[in-house]
């Protein structure tokens, strides 16, 4: 995946928010951070221009808040990260007060919004997941291929983490999560060997995970690692991001500007699903039931879709940026006020 950062608990307060704090240590290195997925599309579809304010819900390395200052507008970013906003806010300073950065959950971009002094913006970008860099560092403990505690939280300074959750929840729970957020059919088996194992001592590292679930579930030729489900359940579960994104989606329409667009990057059908739905939702105007005697105005309606299908990366970003291949973006304008 490509450099992003996506959601869970936020770091305490109202917002969660700090702009200029210096009570960290920037650890991160800059090579880690990967170009931006979808750049000529994401500047295409929401077009950047000086005078025009900008949410980026995502910071992460500072790609795609980059591609929209670099034409000339303003942008509001928000990260959880602490590695990630002191990386960001080092790489786009030369920018200056046309760039702020908060440190915050993006469930919270309302009250960043409105502290900032803003009551609309122009466009709202997220890139949703975990970054490249958190996937790469292995202290943040989010691979199954390279050995690390057992994290996964994309803020280190708020929540359980993974190994809480593996060592502590009840089976059907574990269960739960694995089938929800993984769609992974091997749930049942994978609980059973995560108990059977940890009755005997509690799991520490990524690998000491990857490697129970190895046994239960062989690679057998496959290219995907067998991990790979069950580590993108347990990440959702820990950071809430399925939540956060519920909470996104029912209050991101308010804040943009008639004509302003929204632009949604997922890189799961477990985060592309919420997406398409809450866009459907938002741009259909009419609704019907059969026992209704005529179809009846619906109030949700404000925006129109700009593609009816996810846009995908093309077969020149694929070889340039093999990690945009799962990626999917959906983009939506507001309508104006008496549509």
């Amino acid at each position: 995946m490509p450099s992003r950062h996506g959601y869970g608990q936020d770091s305490g307060g109202a917002a969660g928010l700090t702009e200029n704090s210096s009570s960290f240590k920037a650890s991160f290195d800059p090579l880690a951070y990967h170009a931006p997925v979808l750049p000529e599309e994401v500047i295409h579809y929401l077009q950047p221009a000086p005078g025009k304010i900008f949410l980026d819900c995502t910071l992460g390395g500072g790609g795609h808040s980059e591609l929209l200052l670099a034409a000339g507008a303003e942008v509001i970013a928000l990260d959880q990260d602490a590695e990630a906003l002191a990386h960001a806010r080092q790489r786009l300073q030369q920018y200056g007060p046309r760039f702020r950065a908060f440190q915050s959950n993006f469930r919270h971009f309302p009250t960043v919004l409105e502290e900032a002094g803003i009551t609309a913006v122009d466009g709202i970008l997220a890139d949703l997941g975990v970054s490249s860099h958190q996937l790469d560092d292995a202290p943040r403990g989010f691979s199954f291929i390279r050995e690390g505690p057992l994290d996964m939280r994309m803020n280190r300074d708020a929540g359980q983490t993974a190994a809480d959750l593996v060592n502590h929840a009840e089976p059907g729970e574990l269960v739960r999560i694995l089938r929800e957020y993984g769609e992974e059919h091997n749930a049942k088996r994978i609980v059973r060997a995560i108990v059977d194992r940890r009755e005997q001592r509690p799991f520490e590292t990524t690998l000491d995970l990857a490697q129970v679930i190895e046994l239960v579930i062989p690679r057998r030729g496959k290219k995907t690692h067998p991990a790979t489900l069950t580590f993108q359940a347990l990440r959702l579960a820990v950071n809430e991001e399925m939540t956060v994104l519920d909470e996104f989606l029912a209050q991101a329409p308010q804040w943009v500007k008639p004509g302003g667009r929204i632009a949604l990057i997922s890189f799961h059908s477990g985060e592309d699903r919420p997406v398409k739905q809450a866009f459907a939702r938002y741009s259909t105007e009419w609704l019907d039931r059969p026992e209704w005697p005529e179809p009846r105005r619906n109030p949700d309606f404000c925006m129109r879709l700009l593609s009816r299908k996810p846009i995908e990366a093309t077969e020149a970003e694929l070889k340039r940026n093999p990690r945009s291949r799962s990626a999917k973006l959906r983009v939506a304008e507001r309508l104006p006020t008496s549509a």
